[in-house]
């Protein structure tokens, strides 16, 4: 199913510039009784049982609209308790599927005009970024206080190297809502260096003693009420020598936040999915998959409902169900200016807002989310299945 997905993924994003997010995200599944019927631990100290799920979304990097999903690899934790980390290889550990993920990516995306892979403080890792495939950047988002060779010759280590470079500017930046969080308008003050990080004393073969690589710290000025104020040290092959490359990196790696609203969809905000009643891990492994791909496409649907990401049905649904909408458009429409579908034919805004409405938005209060644009596609499936049948040879 997710190499299914990958390829037409890889179709849309042929010939664009190209994010590519990546993060894990753990499903919580029951205790006990789930841990009997097969379930591995999650969470910490292993107490609950559930799956593992690492999702690779591609999207596009100047608008953030969503291609689609590069892959989704769902992890059913079993076995004795693993050695000590440092005694392991890397493609022995979890760890593994950050770089299989971009190696994935790579892959599928090859068509790609550009492609920047965008990943958090648990991609730290120095295998991932000394060997990225040809043709494709990183930005990770540091949480190692490496060993450096600094400037003089010298060694010392990453942060305290961050903290004494100079302030070389400052740029605003929306910063979205987040649980426990309101949105607000942030101000960052940017450093940045190239950086000479070194190889780890553990683990590591085959690779270079040292890696070059640029170091953007990002660090908001004022603390917020409701929050902790940002701090991102920022490691990127993307060479970077002016305050507008600096802000690329930014943008690029601010877009990683969509991950989040992802598993979100998938958990709480749409599919509710941890409150699955399967029993055998298999079948709830294949379940997983599946919602992971709708998950996207209700995704695309909430992101194009203001008409912003300027795709195509295409970028989503089959060209093919264009009549089908337009038809359902023309029978959800009201007499009201607001019950009028605004949006051309044959956009993902388009199709957004007859899902809505199939959804049982209104069009009047507030804007459909994920639950209400899941509603909707299901509903959608049910009547496209309903027109392929011809009834008279039933």
């Amino acid at each position: 199913m997710a190499s299914h997905a990958a390829e037409a993924t890889a179709t849309r994003a042929a010939g664009r510039d190209v994010v590519v997010i990546q993060d894990s995200s753990e499903l919580v599944l029951g205790g006990r009784k789930a841990r009997r019927n097969g379930y591995g631990p999650v969470g910490k100290g292993g107490v609950v049982s559930g799956l593992l799920l690492h999702a690779v979304l591609a999207l596009e990097a100047s608008s953030g609209a969503l291609f689609g999903l590069v892959d989704a690899d769902v992890k059913n934790r079993y076995g004795k308790r693993p050695k000590h980390r440092r005694s392991r290889k890397t493609a022995d550990k979890e760890s593994q599927r950050w770089i299989d993920g971009t190696a994935r990516a790579a892959e599928v995306l090859a068509s790609a005009r550009s492609i920047t892979g965008v990943s958090d403080r648990e991609s730290d890792i120095f295998e991932h970024l000394a060997s990225p495939p040809a043709g494709m950047h990183l930005i990770v988002r540091a949480s190692q206080n490496r060993h450096i060779k600094t400037p003089d010759g010298g060694a010392g280590s990453l942060f305290p190297f961050a903290d004494s470079l100079p302030e070389q500017g400052r740029f605003m930046a929306a910063i979205p809502a987040a649980p426990g969080r309101k949105a607000r308008l942030a101000q960052l003050a940017i450093r940045f260096s190239a950086v000479e990080v070194c190889k780890p004393r553990h683990g590591v073969r085959n690779l270079p003693g040292s890696i070059v690589i640029t170091l953007v710290d990002v660090r908001e000025t004022s603390k917020p009420d409701d929050s902790e104020p940002i701090h991102w040290r920022l490691l990127t092959t993307h060479t970077v020598t002016t305050l507008e490359e600096v802000r690329k990196v930014v943008d690029l790696y601010r877009l990683r936040w969509r991950i989040e609203e992802y598993f979100r969809t998938l958990k709480t905000a749409g599919f509710n999915i941890e409150e699955a009643n399967i029993s055998d891990p298999c079948a709830m492994t294949n379940f997983v998959a599946a919602v992971a791909i709708a998950g996207v496409t209700v995704m695309q649907l909430v992101q194009a409902r203001d008409g912003t990401t300027a795709q195509s049905i295409a970028d989503a649904f089959d060209p093919a169900d264009q009549p089908l909408f337009e038809s359902l458009s023309t029978k959800l429409e009201g007499k009201t200016a607001r019950q009028k579908n605004p949006h051309p034919k044959g956009s993902l805004a388009f199709a957004a807002w007859v899902m809505g409405r199939l959804g049982g938005w209104t069009g009047y209060y507030g804007k459909p989310g994920p639950l209400v644009m899941r509603r909707g596609l299901d509903d959608f499936q049910r009547i496209k299945y309903g027109a392929t049948l011809r009834l008279p040879n039933v």
